[in-house]
């Protein structure tokens, strides 16, 4: 697969991400849904701890890639869902640091909500791969 970063601006790489990329040729693309801070029974964990709930949600998606036989370089849109943006800007560097060791910034939007389907969770992420 190749990727053709697009950013009429720089504003947005320096924040990680970039506006658009261009896909040549996927094979497949693996379409996951929200991803949060839950253990293998569905359980939330670090309640109060957005850097937590951010690095499990991360773990959490990229073990469903894995399934996919898929990874973190093959993310090519993200949308995440943060009850508290501000929190969760905070941590960013966690996404940062994961995708960036991955050698992607795949476009993404952050959207504040008041809350998630489960009680307690803070972060969401969704991603669309392809392979």
């Amino acid at each position: 697969m190749q990727r053709t970063a697009i950013n009429p601006w720089d504003w947005s790489v320096k924040l990680g991400y970039n506006q658009a990329e261009v896909i040549e040729t996927p094979a497949r693309q693996v379409i996951c849904a929200g991803q949060t801070s839950v253990d293998g029974n569905g359980a939330p964990q670090h309640v109060g701890d957005m850097r937590g709930q951010i690095g499990l949600a991360l773990d959490n998606l990229e073990a469903v890639l894995k399934a996919a036989e898929a990874g973190l370089g093959d993310v090519i849109r993200l949308v995440i869902y943060a009850t508290d943006v501000d929190d969760a800007l905070k941590s960013f560097d966690v996404l940062g640091q994961r995708f960036g060791a991955a050698g992607v910034a795949p476009p993404m939007t952050l959207v504040g909500v008041t809350r998630l389907a489960i009680p307690g969770l803070m972060f969401e992420i969704e991603a669309t791969a392809a392979a």
